[in-house]
């Protein structure tokens, strides 16, 4: 009888492309890659809501906007080692200490976007409704939002992008969803698993851009004749 040949991912053959690994770590790899996309849109969402908040206070106060923008640019040098370590102080070992980590870090690049966006609405635009009697909230709810979301989808496309690849990041508190096992192939010079986690995190990166991307063509129905 003659021998089997050993798998691809087998230490003797340890092949980059192996559709034999993928099939028999199929389960894990669906179980980090659900992870990986919870905790994404957990962290925009979180960041989203944040930098929305942040610009409507900042958006009239100069002096307030400036200190705003430069905090949330230092945010983002913190090494990611030392932000969940310190976050980890009060929120430990979870899923949580990444969500508010990545959350922070995408401040940088959202609350830039929410005030450009704001900031490009005409003033022709809102001394117009001001003179039909729109107040404030009105104003925001109906006229401003709607003109600044492409700008402000454009800054949450960049953000989710970056949050996918800084989600590997969370191994660091084994909640790293893809990352965990890319780590872990890294370790093991298991190069199977490197290409294959690998790949999956840009292939998530691309879906949540062009589901993105399809959102805003459907709530903005005037930009579908230029680029997005």
């Amino acid at each position: 009888m003659v021998a089997a040949d050993p798998p691809c991912y087998s230490r003797a053959v340890n092949a980059w492309v192996c559709p034999e690994y993928v099939t028999r770590y199929a389960p894990e790899l669906w179980d980090a890659t659900v992870q990986h996309i919870l905790l994404t849109v957990a962290s925009v969402v979180l960041g989203f809501v944040l930098a929305v908040a942040l610009a409507l206070v900042a958006r009239r106060r100069a002096r307030l906007r400036s200190v705003l923008l430069g905090s949330t640019t230092l945010v983002y040098t913190i090494p990611s080692l030392a932000m969940f370590s310190l976050l980890a102080q009060a929120t430990g070992l979870s899923a949580t200490t990444v969500v508010i980590g990545l959350a922070l870090y995408s401040l940088s690049i959202l609350v830039r976007n929410v005030l450009a966006g704001l900031d490009g609405v005409p003033d022709e635009v809102v001394e117009a409704a001001t003179g039909l009697g729109y107040g404030r909230v009105r104003l925001l709810l109906r006229i401003e939002a709607p003109l600044a979301l492409p700008v402000v989808m454009a800054g949450l496309r960049v953000a989710t992008v970056s949050t996918v690849a800084l989600v590997t990041l969370g191994t660091i508190v084994a909640y790293g969803g893809l990352g965990n096992m890319l780590a872990n192939g890294l370790d093991d010079s298991f190069k199977a698993q490197v290409l294959t986690t690998s790949v999956l995190c840009v292939v998530l990166a691309v879906v949540l851009d062009l589901l993105i991307v399809a959102f805003t063509r459907l709530v903005t129905p005037w930009t579908r004749g230029a680029a997005v």
